[in-house]
């Protein structure tokens, strides 16, 4: 808003010095010849007076005339010229020749020379000089000022504006965060009222179809575990007796099928409750390294290739950080367990604290994440073309689970190209 306000600002100066220069320029173009008319009728006496002056004396005494005149009416300049040194133009050289005067009009439409003619040759000039520093000094004085009465007001004017924008601002902010419950709170009578009065009411119709999503959700989440764990229950008791062995192996087969959707129906509800804003973030302050050595032990036994590496890399000025350690487990297991699903044989996790924040990364030596792919891998079942087999398993959950435990602490999740290869998760968390 505040960059909004000084291009106004400039706007509205650079218009107003324009208006200045150009608007009198163009008044006086449009009605030049009653400017003209007036300052004629303006300097009537003047000109009868110096004229009559020259006339009174003879010719060859003009000159004297005139350095009388130049004195008497100092600071104005006045000549005595040949009509042809003069440099009149044809309009100006009849105008003459008719025994009328020729008048230059300078800025504002104001006189800045006249000339009378005195007989055929000869024509006397009046100058008027421009005015002097201090008054030009006080003339842009008094359009600095009456410009800077000008952006009062309209400061004034804008403040109601800019304080309801900047509260529109602020719970657009707050909704993007999750906080559904934020309101603009600004009255029918604000210049902006009818458009926080939409606006509220889009917010209002957002809430209620999230919370209608959410509770559908762990709705049918919780009525999909029942049956499901009689069945499983119901294929334990069957396998427990004697079977054929294809009849065994197609139990095993649906045993798996059924865990399968169990953790499924498992990952919907984490994925449902983190969508809960009433949940709010613990904050405790926790030893870095030894947090990170209790994430991988929780997944060490989910590593199937004993061939893999974990390399862990600590560039920790400080030993301690203060983050929600459920939420940012969850976070970094579900990356770890994405990085051992593509990694070839390498995977390296590594933590750099700051004044600012905290970065955790998972590198891994796989084939990568395109890069046009890398902010759609964190949306809800979005699983790259690679991953929809079974080899890889997963359910297009984890990532974007993992984000919003991130965006929960007010941190962000994304993805880059890793050095060792293949694709680097990075979290960030603010301190």
């Amino acid at each position: 808003m505040f960059r909004a306000l000084i291009r106004l600002y400039l706007l509205t100066i650079v218009t107003y010095s324009a208006a200045i220069y150009l608007i009198p320029m163009g008044i006086i173009e449009v009605f030049h010849d009653r400017y003209m008319n007036y300052n004629i009728e303006q300097s009537r006496g003047l000109q009868s007076l110096i004229v009559r002056q020259y006339h009174s004396r003879p010719v060859e005494r003009w000159s004297d005339v005139t350095d009388q005149l130049a004195r008497d009416f100092a600071p104005l300049k006045v000549q005595l010229m040949h009509r042809q040194d003069a440099r009149y133009t044809p309009d100006e050289e009849r105008l003459l020749e008719q025994g009328k005067p020729v008048i230059r009009l300078g800025e504002w439409g104001l006189m800045e020379e006249i000339s009378s003619p005195l007989n055929g040759q000869l024509a006397v000039k009046l100058t008027i000089p421009p005015d002097p520093l201090d008054m030009n000094l006080l003339y842009w004085t008094m359009n600095v000022l009456i410009g800077a009465a000008l952006l009062g007001g309209l400061l004034i004017w804008l403040r109601p504006h800019w304080r309801d924008l900047e509260r529109l601002k602020v719970t657009a902010a707050q909704l993007g965060r999750g906080r559904l419950e934020e309101r603009t709170h600004i009255p029918p009578s604000s210049n902006i009222g009818s458009l926080a009065a939409v606006f509220d009411t889009m917010a209002n119709d957002i809430e209620h179809l999230l919370n209608q999503q959410r509770d559908l959700l762990n709705a049918v989440s919780h009525e999909l575990r029942t049956p499901l764990t009689r069945l499983d229950f119901g294929l334990a008791l069957a396998l427990s007796e004697d079977q054929p062995a294809a009849s065994r192996e197609r139990l095993q087969g649906l045993v798996a099928h059924i865990r399968e959707l169990d953790e499924l129906v498992l990952e919907l509800l984490s994925y449902s409750r983190l969508q809960n804003p009433a949940h709010l973030p613990e904050r405790v302050e926790v030893v870095l390294d030894e947090f990170i050595d209790s994430i991988l032990g929780s997944i060490d036994d989910e590593l199937e290739n004993p061939e893999i590496v974990i390399d862990v890399v600590l560039e920790c000025a400080v030993e301690r950080f203060t983050l929600d350690p459920r939420l940012t487990a969850r976070a970094l297991q579900n990356l770890l367990r994405n990085a051992m699903r593509y990694c070839e044989r390498r995977i390296q996790i590594g933590v750099k604290v700051c004044a600012k924040g905290c970065e955790i990364w998972v590198d891994d030596d796989g084939i990568g994440i395109p890069e046009e792919q890398r902010a759609r891998i964190f949306e809800p079942f979005y699983r790259l073309d690679r991953s929809r087999d079974r080899a890889t398993g997963g359910f297009g959950l984890g990532l974007a689970i993992s984000r919003r435990a991130v965006e929960a602490q007010g941190g962000t999740l994304t993805a880059q190209a890793s050095p060792l290869g293949g694709a680097r998760l990075r979290l960030w968390l603010p301190t």
